[in-house]
C-alpha cells in the first residue's frame, strides 16, 4: 500500500447532493389562471396550483401540441447552515423548474421548445420527501396547461430522482393523462427502501467511527433540527477523519472504545468503511474511483494494490458523503411527518448480506478474519429500533410499483450512490411479469408491445487518473454512470426524442432505429441482460 502514502486530500463529495437552478420569479395567487407575458418566440406563463405549488410554462409561437411536464428532485425542506461542510448555506427554495438543466447548462429546454415542444413544471408545494403532494400538483398542473392551452393533443411527464418517483407514481395512478412516460435515476419505489440503504451506512458510521451521531430518532420541531445539523457535522467530520486515515489505516479519535479493546484497530479503518458501504449496497465505483485502475505500470504491485485494496474504499467514501448526508436529512424529514423514528435493524443479517462481496472485495477488506471481527462487532452492536406508528405512517405514503400504462423510457447510472441501478432492475422485472401475463392474455392475437425501455448509463473500463507523484486525481468531472443523476445534454435529448416518438406513435422506438439512438448516446446500454443488483431491501424479500 506504499502509494496511498501520496495521497493529496480530495473532496468527498463533489456537489451538492440535490442541485438544481433557479429560472424563472414567481408571483401569484394560488389557482388563479396562469398569467403569461405573450412574448415571441417563447411565452412564459407563471401561476400557482391550489396547493400554492407555484409553476412555470414555456410555450413556443409553433406549439405542435405535445407539452413535457417536469418533475424535479428532491430539495431540502430545511435550511443548511453556512457554517456546514459541502452542503452550507442551503436555503429551501419552490423555485419551478419546466425541464432539466445541467449546472447552468439550460440547452435541454431550449432544444425542446426550438422543436415545437412547449415544456412546463412546478416548485411543489412542498419540498422535501412529497411524492404525494407532488403528483396532485402534477395532475392539477395538467388540467390547467390544457384549459390554457386548447391545442394540446399530448402530455409526456419526464423527471429524475424524486421526481423519477413522482412521475412513475403518476402514470401508475392517471396513465390516461400522459401520452409517455420518463422516470430518470428513479427512486426506489418506497421512501422505506431508499432509507434503508442510506440508515445502514448512517449506522454504521455511528457504530464504528463515532457513538455520538444520533443516526434518527430525531426529536420533533426545532430540537429535531439542531439534532439533525449536528448529526449532518459529524457525518462530515468522520469522514474527514477516515479521509485523513485513508494511507495508514487509522481510525478516528471518536472511535469506541470498544473497538480499541477487541482489536479491530489493528485492521485498517478503510475496510471498516469499505465494508459500511457493502452492507447498504453502495456502489464499490464513484465520480473518480472505479475499481479496477491503479498508479503506474499495470503489472506493478502498487497499480494492482491500489485497484483491489484501496480503490474499492475510496469510492465508498465520495459515494458514502452523499448517502450519509441523505439519510440525515431525509430521516428527519420523513421522521417529522411520521411521528417518530423509522429506521429499524433490529432484524438485519450484515454477515449474509456481504457474503458475497466478502469474497470479491477479500483484499480491500484485510481478509477473511478482519472481516469476520468486523461483522462479529455489528452483530453485538445495539440497534435501531422503530415506532410501529410511525412505521405504519410512512408506509401508507405514496408508491410505485413497477406497472406500465404508457411507453415509458427509464434512465439511471449504474454507479449512482442515491438511486440504486438496482432501483430500475426492479422496475424491469416487475414489468416483466405485467408483460408476460399481457401476453399470455392475448394469445393468438399478437404479442403485446413492450412498453418499457430501460437505459442505463455506464461507467468507462478505466477512468481513475494520478499524478506524476501517483496521486489520485478527483478534480476531475465524474465519470458516466456515476453521481447522482449525472446524465450529459446528450443523454437527456435522446430520452426526450424517444418520449417524443413513443407519444406520437403509441408505442416505444425500437429495432436498428432504437440501437442506433442509443449507440449515438454514448455510454449507455439497453441490453435486456444487463441487471445491476436488486437494492438490498428488495434482494431481501
Amino acid at each position: 500500500m506504499k502509494n496511498l502514502m501520496s495521497m493529496k486530500k480530495f473532496a468527498i463529495l463533489g456537489s451538492a447532493v440535490l442541485a438544481f437552478t433557479t429560472l424563472v420569479a414567481i408571483p401569484t395567487n394560488a389557482s388563479a389562471a396562469p398569467a403569461c407575458d405573450g412574448k415571441f418566440p417563447v411565452q412564459s406563463c407563471v401561476g400557482a396550483t391550489s396547493d400554492g405549488a407555484p409553476y412555470v410554462m414555456q410555450v413556443p409561437a409553433n406549439f405542435n401540441g405535445t407539452v413535457y411536464l417536469w418533475s424535479h428532485g428532491y430539495r431540502y425542506n430545511v435550511d443548511i447552515p453556512a457554517a456546514m461542510p459541502l452542503i452550507g448555506g442551503y436555503k429551501i427554495t419552490n423555485t419551478p423548474e419546466p425541464g432539466p438543466v445541467i449546472g447552468k447548462d439550460t440547452s435541454v429546454i431550449k432544444y425542446l421548445l426550438g422543436k415545437g415542444f412547449a415544456v412546463m413544471g412546478s416548485g411543489f408545494a412542498r419540498q422535501g420527501w412529497n411524492a404525494d403532494s407532488g403528483v396532485a400538483t402534477d395532475e392539477e398542473l395538467i388540467k390547467t396547461f390544457e384549459a390554457q392551452f386548447t391545442t394540446t393533443t399530448h402530455v409526456i411527464a419526464w423527471g429524475n430522482s424524486l421526481g423519477g418517483f413522482i412521475t412513475q407514481t403518476l402514470a401508475e395512478k392517471d396513465g390516461a393523462a400522459l401520452s409517455a412516460s420518463g422516470p430518470l435515476c428513479v427512486a426506489s419505489p418506497t421512501v422505506e427502501a431508499e432509507l434503508q440503504m442510506a440508515g445502514d451506512f448512517l449506522w454504521g458510521l455511528k457504530t464504528y467511527f463515532d457513538p455520538s451521531i444520533k443516526a434518527g430518532n430525531y426529536s420533533p420541531g426545532a430540537a429535531g433540527y439542531a439534532e439533525a445539523m449536528g448529526d449532518l457535522g459529524k457525518v462530515f467530520t468522520v469522514l474527514g477523519k477516515l479521509q485523513a486515515g485513508m494511507a495508514t489505516g487509522a481510525w478516528p479519535d471518536t472511535t469506541p472504545a470498544a473497538i480499541h479493546a477487541v482489536g479491530l484497530d489493528q485492521v485498517p479503518s478503510r475496510s471498516a468503511l469499505l465494508l459500511l458501504g457493502l452492507m447498504a449496497g453502495l456502489p464499490t465505483q464513484s465520480a473518480h474511483f472505479d475499481s479496477t485502475t491503479g498508479p503506474g505500470s499495470v503489472n506493478s504491485s502498487a497499480y494492482t494494490s491500489f485497484a483491489a485494496a484501496a480503490s474499492p474504499a475510496l469510492a465508498i467514501l465520495e459515494n458514502g458523503a452523499t448517502a450519509a448526508a441523505l439519510a440525515v436529512l431525509v430521516t428527519y424529514d420523513v421522521e417529522q411527518q411520521s411521528g417518530g423514528a423509522i429506521f429499524d435493524n433490529t432484524k438485519t443479517d450484515y454477515s449474509a448480506r456481504v457474503a458475497s462481496e466478502a469474497t470479491v472485495y477479500n483484499a480491500a477488506l484485510s481478509g477473511a478474519t478482519a472481516t469476520a471481527g468486523l461483522l462479529g462487532y455489528l452483530a453485538q452492536a445495539p440497534r435501531a429500533t422503530a415506532s410501529a406508528a410511525a412505521l405504519a405512517k410512512m408506509r401508507s405514503l405514496a408508491q410505485w410499483t413497477g406497472k406500465i400504462t404508457v411507453p415509458t423510457v427509464a434512465m439511471t447510472g449504474v454507479a449512482d450512490p442515491v438511486t440504486p441501478a438496482g432501483d430500475l432492475t426492479y422496475m424491469a422485472q416487475q414489468y416483466a411479469k405485467q408483460w408476460q401475463a399481457e401476453h399470455v392474455a392475448t394469445l393468438g392475437k399478437g404479442r403485446p408491445p413492450y412498453d418499457l425501455i430501460a437505459l442505463f448509463g455506464t461507467t468507462p473500463a478505466h477512468y481513475t487518473t494520478f499524478s506524476a507523484l501517483g496521486a489520485p486525481i478527483t478534480t476531475t468531472a465524474a465519470a458516466n454512470g456515476t453521481n447522482h443523476c449525472n446524465f450529459n445534454a446528450k443523454q437527456y435529448i435522446a430520452v426526450a426524442d424517444m418520449l417524443a416518438y413513443a407519444s406520437a406513435n403509441g408505442k416505444n422506438l425500437a429495432g436498428g432505429a432504437l440501437n442506433t439512438a442509443v449507440r449515438k448516446m454514448g455510454g449507455t446500454t439497453k441490453d435486456l441482460q444487463f441487471a445491476p443488483a436488486l437494492p438490498k431491501f428488495y434482494a431481501e424479500d
